[in-house]
């Protein structure tokens, strides 16, 4: 699991556990995320099925993509689409995916960038592997997240963002066993490069068998860990997780646990979790397909505005 790395964790600025005064935050539930297809047809796991959409705002959708080892012709992405009333976040761990917009934002991300596309009042946007890879197949790992605007924000101009993985700072834990990388937010006095119009923390943490990763956090953000691979326990009551589950932590003040099994998967040989934080919007959410909005008539209105060409049109050079 590429995404970025470092040879020596030592070097890393430390991230200070929470204080002791407010105990760890309790975990709620753990999940399985269920799989299925997307686009053309590439393999996802739903990471947030089964978890109810009020515990998790900001945050409405999230799909695991791969990971997949693509045979020649194999790999596949998205055709056209359009999006309004929320963010979409595109995470690359192994691999290379391609964007292009209506807007003429877009580029190539590769392992450990992120594409950060603001859809606000409506965009059209393609998301595949390039040419190459298709030909060759190879290695396909990432994660798509959808954040959730306040009704304040639904209708703003659309914005993309390109970050890449060298601009992401890197942190270790206070045992030095764990490598974050911190994509968005504020983690301890460090900022990630993420520019967000809901408040968020979102980051990557490859944990080393046997250490312990606690974070301070937020009393006024939701928390949630997705395991990628390997194995650990979450929160004070040291709950298992495992690859494709998802922890979902109490609320308020205290800080939040995830340690790594001594003993690990051959193929997986450490805990690698992506973790995500939010203040809640507290609005009403209608959602259908690729609109998130806050009720139906805007659920219509966005339809409606998609089929007359008012979100943007598939640009002349896609088709060269």
């Amino acid at each position: 699991m590429p995404a970025v790395t470092v040879d020596d964790l030592l070097t890393l600025p430390r991230i200070a556990e929470p204080s002791d005064e407010a105990p760890d935050r309790a975990v709620r539930s753990v999940t399985t995320a269920p799989q299925g297809f997307e686009g053309e047809g590439f393999p996802v796991r739903r990471a947030f099925q089964g978890v109810d959409l009020a515990d998790l705002d900001p945050f409405v959708h999230l799909d695991q993509m791969g990971e997949v080892e693509y045979a020649p012709g194999e790999p596949k992405g998205t055709p056209w689409h359009p999006h309004r009333g929320f963010e979409t976040v595109t995470y690359m761990i192994d691999g290379i995916m391609e964007h292009q917009d209506s807007q003429g934002g877009g580029g190539v991300i590769s392992n450990g960038d992120t594409q950060w596309m603001t859809a606000g009042a409506g965009i059209l946007h393609i998301e595949k592997p390039p040419e190459a890879l298709v030909v060759s197949g190879g290695l396909f790992h990432g994660f798509q997240l959808w954040v959730n605007l306040p009704a304040k924000d639904k209708f703003l101009a659309p914005r993309y963002q390109d970050l890449r993985g060298s601009d992401v700072p890197l942190l270790t834990s206070a045992d030095g066993g764990a490598l974050v990388r911190l994509i968005a937010g504020d983690l301890d006095g460090h900022a990630g490069p993420g520019v967000t119009h809901t408040p968020i923390t979102m980051l990557h943490a490859t944990i080393y068998p046997g250490a312990r990763l606690r974070l301070p956090w937020d009393p006024g953000f939701n928390a949630v860990a997705y395991v990628l691979n390997g194995l650990g326990t979450v929160g004070p009551e040291r709950r298992p997780v495992k690859m494709g589950q998802l922890a979902l932590f109490a609320g308020g003040p205290g800080g939040i646990t995830i340690e790594a099994d001594r003993e690990q998967e051959s193929r997986s040989p450490n805990l690698d979790v992506l973790i995500l934080g939010g203040q809640p919007i507290g609005e009403p959410v209608a959602w259908y397909g690729p609109f998130v909005m806050n009720n139906r008539e805007q659920l219509v209105q966005a339809f409606e505005d998609y089929r007359a060409g008012r979100l943007g049109i598939i640009p002349p050079s896609a088709f060269e």
